[in-house]
């Protein structure tokens, strides 16, 4: 089958390397893929579509100045990729439905042009059936991570490492200023990422924490499986879990989260997928983690079992040629 990618790369986050990641796996499929980057002033990628002749056309980001009036001039499938939800306050969200201001997601030519769509959870799937799209028409296919590392090779580290890590961008909404200014003196923990806080961060944090700037996916990846736990201390009602999620599942890493006021895709997985232990920012620290660290050496192996389940290359694969088969045909 013929797929033709359209990304607008340049979102922080993993969302650029959860779209590579598909694209590779699609083409080990057997597949042969375009990627058609997004990011031109208005230019739309029709005559690169009518070069390559697509069985499909998978569409992630868009942002505003891309536009989207190009899906109406196109006769092929078209799957679209919901990876910001209606979440308010968001300017990603903005960005990429500029019309949901007027008349609500359902007046997205995207949206309403696409034979398929596709959430990355079942808080998106909440938030945007609550937006106006049609729940039946919304397919819930979270992004994969790779294989972190092979089960055998992981579990001879399970419980080696007494650190705690955390990983996420250093900026407000997603809380880990907060958590170094609560963090307990004793615990160690590891803090993998960078951001406008950066400078803050290191004020705050005791002596016990280590501030390790960003890394490569790759050494984040190996690294993973040697820690006692991921602490996920996110401010911001996320409707998609972050790739991180995934990469420690896939090492059989549990994960801390915490729960706001708005409603986040974190806490609901942890939850459901009995993945680690939910807190909230004003619960005393000290308790949640020694809460966890009971817990945690037995959720190693169901993490890795949920991760394949759900989080791993083979079932993000199968979900996602069942979309395309169905609609191709």
């Amino acid at each position: 089958m013929r797929v033709a990618v359209v990304h607008g790369f340049g979102a922080p986050g993993g969302e650029d390397e959860a779209v590579l990641n598909q694209v590779a796996a699609l083409t080990r499929a057997g597949h042969e893929v375009r990627l058609v980057p997004a990011n031109g002033r208005g230019r739309g990628p029709l005559a690169t579509l009518r070069a390559f002749g697509p069985d499909v056309v998978h569409v992630h980001n868009l942002f505003r100045a891309f536009g989207r009036a190009w899906v109406t001039e196109w006769t092929g499938p078209v799957v679209a990729t919901l990876r910001h939800g209606p979440h308010r306050g968001s300017r990603l969200a903005a960005l990429q439905f500029p019309w949901a201001a007027r008349g609500g997601l359902r007046q997205d030519p995207l949206l309403r042009r696409a034979d398929g769509l596709m959430v990355l959870s079942e808080a998106s799937r909440d938030a945007c059936a609550r937006a106006g799209l049609p729940r039946e028409r919304l397919d819930v296919v979270p992004d994969f991570v790779p294989t972190v590392a092979e089960p055998e090779a992981a579990a001879g580290r399970d419980g080696a490492g007494d650190a705690w890590v955390c990983v996420g961008r250093l900026a407000p909404e997603r809380g880990v200023l907060e958590l170094l200014r609560r963090w307990p003196a004793g615990q160690r923990l590891d803090v993998i990422g960078a951001g406008p806080l950066a400078a803050r961060c290191r004020a705050a944090a005791p002596a016990s924490v280590r501030l390790r700037g960003a890394v490569g996916r790759d050494e984040l990846r190996r690294a993973l499986p040697g820690y006692r736990g991921l602490v996920l201390p996110g401010r911001e009602a996320r409707r998609a879990v972050p790739l991180v999620y995934a990469e420690a599942l896939a090492a059989g890493l549990p994960v801390l989260a915490f729960e706001g006021a708005g409603t986040s895709a974190v806490p609901r997985a942890v939850r459901s997928e009995g993945t680690g232990v939910v807190t909230t920012p004003d619960a005393y620290l000290p308790d949640a983690l020694d809460v966890a660290a009971k817990v945690f050496p037995t959720l190693r192996e169901h993490c890795r079992a949920v991760y394949a389940k759900r989080y791993g290359e083979a079932v993000w694969l199968e979900r996602t040629e069942r979309l395309y088969a169905g609609l191709s045909a």
